[in-house]
């Protein structure tokens, strides 16, 4: 979390919340933070990663009932943590750290120590076992407590503090990992012991200990853990172990050869027992063989090693959960393998060849993304003028695709380019990469799912005709949104349907999310019971579990359910554990009016953004649309209707496939009574 100034920054300051929540300078000595509003004003600014939280928002978070003069409260508050943070700031110098924008205030260019926590596990994720070590050694002494520790009853902080405890258990594991893969069994063995005894719930903790005892030569102690494992999952969760768990006690009753191979199949640590089918039999002799004949050291073989890196990442990425999250994360450490052998030909087919089908516009990992751009633009703009034109086009679909969301028009241009050159090409891959950057370019303005359901009909065609089986299955999703947008189930029905027959012969699970969801919206748009639709919209997000897509999951359900109570006239909920995710911003008046509090709803809504350009963009002018409406605020009810009258013949949010506000229509008429007439 360090952003880039225009003027001398000055000295550094740490953040830490691996613990009770402190400051310090660089010479590591503490800096002033006086009471506990100011570390809880501190820390509410580091969850936020960066982003403006409100004047308004502080207050909410600081007060379960704000006194009179909250407002003017957290201003002081400000104040003196800007002296704390930047003690040589001259008087009325602009501050540098915890600057003002908007109605709110935003935390830049500290060093947290969460962010240096997962900055540290993203790394060892693909690093040799050795760097692993030192890396997680390094990583393990920025705890000083429990994350936020002087902070545990407040509800912002809950989910955070979740996250880095998760973060923390994975560190563990990734660092056991390390150690049975450099053959230090023993060493590995009190860890994890202790490890699974306090966290019998996560199956790989049992499953490296068994791992580390099979292979000092305790098999009876291995086969006792197991046993152990079985007995407290079924006590504490009433579940039976997974199949990685009872693959491994098979192994170990008939001492697997595969048993002594890194720490699970194909050596990737954490993804379940060592093979044993003759799939992964044939996969194993293949990869031996392939490292065998093409030797180690750069030259030759590192190149073809990174191609093929590639392509296993990509097959990786559409089997979702663990192989996504393992795709995704290695996918830059290939980018950067292939710059720093210095072939900007091979740099810039490694970050083409990614070609990933992507669904949804939000970015699972938005600095990630913006790493690849980055990159993409790097190689784009060393290819020759007029040369490797289907590499160009691959380089600036890769630019459409990661682009999502971004206001700018980069990601437009390049996909229009990416288009013009596969069509010139006659690259039938080319064009469905392509138009995967279209479609997620599609999203500028609202109404745009006429278009994109032309998009999905040539993804289909292409993937059918040339057997793109990735294409044809996006394709058929693109297709459900647009036809659930545009209130034709019919449609939606059979693309579901498909897409679901496809993925069945193709293996490719994630498919059955989004199907999942459309379910659940599709009794949303045919007027059943509320209650009903809202267990639907539950089971649903159970389908998101270890999914690996973040940037769908996150604040989805209360979204969605948040929609049905709008779609039904009902106020929203004001459950402070509720986890709106990046939609709190536009939730947030919403609840303020369910909790009679106009004028801070007011102030929350005058703060509110334009939504991003996203699945949702329809769904969140609505329900900003209709605080505006609630609250009298014309200025917002002049926005909101330039914004949505595009999609007047709309379901609002149903383009999402996923949830629904009702017909945008509904909305707009609110917009027209409240300005005063209609606005046809």
């Amino acid at each position: 979390m360090r952003m880039p100034v225009d003027r001398d920054p000055g000295p550094a300051v740490h953040v830490g919340v691996l613990g009770p929540v402190t400051a310090r300078d660089d010479a590591g000595e503490p800096l002033p933070l006086r009471g506990p509003r100011h570390r809880a004003v501190l820390a509410r600014l580091v969850v936020a990663r960066g982003r403006v939280v409100p004047v308004s928002m502080l207050v909410d978070d600081l007060w379960d009932r704000p006194p009179d003069g909250a407002v003017s409260a957290v201003r002081t508050f400000v104040a003196a943590l800007r002296r704390a943070l930047e003690p040589q700031r001259p008087p009325r110098a602009p501050a540098r750290l915890l600057v003002t924008e908007g109605a709110g205030y935003a935390l830049r260019g500290v060093t947290v120590d969460a962010v240096q926590l997962e900055d540290a596990v993203a790394a060892a994720r693909s690093q040799s076992p050795e760097d692993t070590l030192v890396t997680l050694d390094r990583a393990a002494a920025l705890w000083r407590g429990p994350a936020y520790a002087d902070l545990v009853d407040e509800h912002w902080a809950r989910a955070e503090r979740s996250r880095l405890a998760e973060l923390r258990l994975h560190a563990v594991e990734l660092r056991a990992g390390a150690l049975l893969d450099l053959g230090r069994a023993a060493d590995a063995v009190p860890d994890l012991d202790a490890h699974a005894a306090q966290h019998p719930w996560r199956e790989e903790g049992w499953r490296l200990l068994v791992l580390a005892l099979y292979r000092t030569g305790r098999q009876g102690d291995a086969l006792s853990v197991l046993r152990r494992a079985r007995a407290l999952l079924a006590d504490q969760l009433g579940v039976d172990p997974g199949p990685a768990l009872r693959r491994l006690e098979e192994d170990v009753l008939h001492h697997e050869p595969g048993l002594d191979l890194g720490t699970g199949p194909r050596g990737a640590a954490g993804r379940g027992a060592p093979p044993r089918t003759a799939v992964d039999r044939v996969w194993v002799a293949t990869t031996t063989s392939y490292d065998r004949a093409l030797g180690a050291g750069a030259g030759p073989g590192s190149r073809a090693r990174l191609r093929s890196t590639v392509d296993l990442l990509r097959s990786l990425a559409v089997t979702g959960g663990s192989g996504l999250e393992a795709a995704q994360g290695q996918r830059i450490a290939t980018i950067r393998a292939a710059e720093e052998l210095g072939d900007l030909d091979l740099t810039a087919r490694i970050i083409g060849s990614y070609d990933v089908p992507a669904v949804w516009s939000r970015s699972d990992d938005p600095v990630q993304a913006a790493q690849v751009v980055a990159a993409a633009e790097r190689a784009l703009a060393g290819l020759p003028a007029g040369a490797h034109e289907p590499v160009r086009g691959r380089l600036l679909a890769t630019i459409a695709v990661e682009s999502r969301g971004d206001t700018g028009t980069r990601g437009r241009s390049a996909a229009a380019e990416a288009e013009e050159i596969a069509r010139r090409t006659h690259d039938p891959a080319l064009l469905a990469f392509a138009l995967n950057g279209t479609f997620m370019q599609s999203f500028s303005r609202t109404g745009l799912a006429p278009q994109r359901d032309a998009i999905g009909a040539e993804l289909v065609e292409l993937g059918s005709r040339h057997g793109l089986v990735t294409s044809e299955l996006l394709g058929h999703l693109v297709r459900l949104q647009a036809a659930s947008a545009l209130g034709d189930l019919a449609a939606a029905d059979a693309h579901a349907a498909a897409a679901d027959a496809l993925a069945q012969s193709y293996e490719s699970p994630l498919v059955g999310v989004f199907t999942g969801w459309y379910r659940a919206l599709r009794l949303a748009l045919t007027d059943h019971p509320p209650a009903e639709v809202a267990a639907a919209y539950r089971r649903a997000d159970g389908l998101l579990d270890g999914a690996g897509m973040p940037g769908v999951r996150d604040g989805l359900l209360s979204l969605a359910l948040l929609g049905l109570r709008v779609l039904h006239g009902r106020s929203a909920p004001t459950d402070p554990r509720t986890d709106w995710g990046p939609y709190a911003p536009w939730a947030r008046p919403l609840v303020l009016l369910a909790e009679d509090r106009r004028d801070d709803a007011a102030a929350a809504l005058s703060a509110l953004p334009d939504p991003p350009h996203d699945h949702l963009l329809e769904a969140l002018w609505c329900l900003t649309a209709h605080a505006a409406v609630e609250l009298g605020d014309r200025a917002t009810m002049e926005r909101a209707h330039a914004a949505l009258r595009p999609a007047a013949g709309e379901i609002a949010g149903a383009g999402s496939g996923l949830l629904t506000l009702g017909p945008v229509s509904r909305h707009l008429d609110a917009l027209a009574s409240g300005l005063g007439g209609s606005r046809g």
